[in-house]
């Protein structure tokens, strides 16, 4: 039977109770761990979202009914106790914050009671993905997730705190807004006052945040909500949070200068790490040449090397083929790992495959230097030997190569490099290693459109000396965009945005927009930059993906509260799921229902 806490007042959480508080009588309250009983004392685990103290029950403290109470406590009851705090009697539990204390029980109560958990409540479990979330309420509980979360509301309020001392105003734009399909597909929310319109949920507050600066606010931050209707994967969700901010009257610089000192500030300060300043800074294009990736991993070398001009005229058809077709040939050295067995290595060709690759060339030097290729016979020795040199190849080295489009043998060694590092244990969870990339492509072909899109937004600003390649050669023009990467993550991403109206008008029309078609999507913007816009930049963090890593997770599911599930759908709730009829009427809504053979 449950109790009533009438006449009580917690006095402490459960880990604030210290050898300070000896011979103090406190009240505790939170979940029973564990219960053990040695016949004339009962040890009981209690714990809180601050940890676990031990309490102890016998019959001289607490009385008969009082102990004959403690003996049906079970895990995750929930449970008073008032007592005194003693130093433990018997041996200190070092892996406790309070574990060389205990506290006398002269008072239980039974808040509540629990039925036997589908799993323990416990850190680091192997329950499977679906069952906790299923039962996320519980998984909440558990130590290692309940650190993820408070975690995050530590560097959502420092975040504030800070960007506020450098003159950031938090200001909340629409949830109910404009549809603008331009980029991810919208979250679409039918309106009941007008029948067949839809409002959208906002991909990002990307409109809203330009126009405060066109209003003089000058610096803008939010802690925002946003929502993308898109394939998931362990770092994306439908909704997720964004650390949003904008800035008037600044360039490139400016940006990344208040980011570094907010990154600085935020590390020391949650996880004592020291973030060294300033940050290194890498084109885009000397990230793809030497990484294969925009977003970098660089806590570890196997850099890519081109060696095109080395084997454009061997007698290797592969390498030569990609090469007359435009294409290159790079390779990188995986170090150490020249005896691994053919069926790793056939195994590593089918990886590349799934990147877009049609085979994987290699090289494996032996530890006494003799050479197992797959393509040595088509190759004199000096070709070899040139190739060799050209990776730095060593005796116990093991080369790999791609040859395709440089697009595709990008995508396939910058995938291959971090696998193999993955294989060889050189991704260090407590290696923090960050690297802004910048100077990315204004544009993106899309040969599902047969057109340039914008690689991040329309309002992107142009390399000022690439503007005047906006029309005759679009592909070549750079960008005032960067992004913050680390440990191989975008954690942030932004650009200095268009406030002339002429450049403005000459990005729309390089993606194939006419006058009417920018006024339709972007109208209430360029309206508003009519009347004096003042130069401004911004920058937006994924709050979920940062903390995923500030915490050493994989998924940044274990630092969201409530996350949903690849398909979207919310395994606690059951959502999406169907309506009334009656709603749908109120919202003109007719559902066909099809049969899935």
């Amino acid at each position: 039977m449950a109790e009533s806490m009438v006449g009580l007042k917690r006095t402490h959480r459960c880990a604030e109770v210290s050898a300070a508080n000896a011979g103090e009588t406190v009240t505790v309250m939170g979940w029973v761990q564990t219960r053990r009983n040695l016949g004339a004392l009962i040890f009981v685990d209690l714990r809180d979202r601050s940890g676990i103290v031990q309490l102890v029950f016998d019959e001289n403290s607490i009385g008969k009914e009082g102990f004959d109470k403690a003996y049906t406590l079970r895990n995750e009851f929930v449970a008073a106790a008032v007592g005194t705090v003693q130093k433990r009697s018997g041996a200190v539990n070092k892996n406790l914050k309070t574990g060389d204390i205990e506290i006398v029980v002269t008072q239980l109560r039974i808040l509540s009671e629990s039925e036997t958990p589908p799993f323990p409540i416990e850190e680091n479990i192997n329950t499977k993905e679906e069952l906790r979330l299923k039962h996320r309420c519980l998984d909440l509980r558990r130590p290692d997730i309940q650190y993820n979360i408070m975690l995050r509301s530590k560097v959502a309020t420092l975040t504030r705190a800070f960007l506020a001392n450098e003159g950031f105003l938090e200001i909340e734009t629409p949830m109910l807004t404009k549809s603008t399909p331009e980029g991810a597909r919208d979250y679409l929310v039918p309106s009941r006052v007008h029948p067949g319109k839809f409002y959208a949920l906002p991909q990002s507050p990307q409109l809203f945040k330009q126009m405060l600066m066109c209003a003089g606010y000058d610096r803008y931050m939010q802690i925002a909500r946003c929502f993308r209707d898109e394939d998931l994967r362990a770092d994306r969700q439908p909704e997720f949070t964004q650390i949003d901010m904008e800035l008037s009257f600044v360039d490139v610089d400016d940006v990344i200068d208040v980011n570094e000192r907010l990154l600085a500030y935020l590390f020391k300060e949650v996880l004592d790490v020291e973030v060294e300043l300033p940050i290194r800074r890498i084109s885009w294009q000397e990230a793809m040449d030497r990484f294969g990736s925009d977003k970098p991993d660089m806590r570890f070398g196997m850099e890519l090397k081109d060696i095109t001009e080395i084997v454009k005229e061997c007698g290797f058809g592969v390498f030569t083929g990609a090469i007359a077709a435009g294409g290159s040939v790079r390779g990188i050295n995986v170090r150490g790992q020249g005896a691994m067995p053919r069926k790793k290595i056939d195994a590593l060709v089918d990886f590349a495959k799934g990147y877009g690759a049609k085979g994987l060339a290699y090289i494996a030097i032996q530890e006494d230097g003799t050479v197992k290729s797959s393509f040595a016979k088509f190759m004199s020795e000096e070709e070899m030997k040139s190739v060799i040199s050209a990776l730095d190849g060593e005796n116990g080295d093991l080369l790999l190569f791609a040859a395709d489009s440089n697009k595709i043998v990008w995508n396939v060694l910058g995938a291959l490099r971090v696998e193999m590092a993955q294989q060889m244990g050189l991704l260090k969870k407590d290696e923090y290693c960050f690297v802004w990339v910048t100077e990315f492509p204004q544009f993106e072909w899309s040969d599902e459109e047969q057109r340039f899109v914008a690689m991040h937004h329309p309002f992107t600003m142009p390399m000022d000396e690439d503007i005047d390649n906006l029309e005759k050669d679009p592909g070549s023009v750079r960008a005032k965009a960067y992004d913050i990467v680390l440990n191989g993550t975008e954690i942030g991403g932004g650009s200095v945005r268009i406030h002339q109206a002429d450049v403005q008008e000459r990005m729309f029309k390089a993606l194939g927009m006419t006058e009417e078609s920018a006024r339709e999507k972007f109208g209430f913007l360029l309206d508003a930059f009519k009347y004096g816009v003042p130069p401004h930049a911004g920058l937006a963090y994924g709050l979920d993906r940062l903390v995923m890593l500030m915490a050493k997770c994989d998924s940044i599911r274990d630092v969201i509260a409530f996350p949903k599930v690849k398909d979207a759908s919310c395994l606690l709730t059951n959502a999406p799921d169907v309506v009334e009829d009656k709603q749908l009427e109120e919202l003109s809504i007719n559902v066909t229902k099809s049969e899935i053979e």
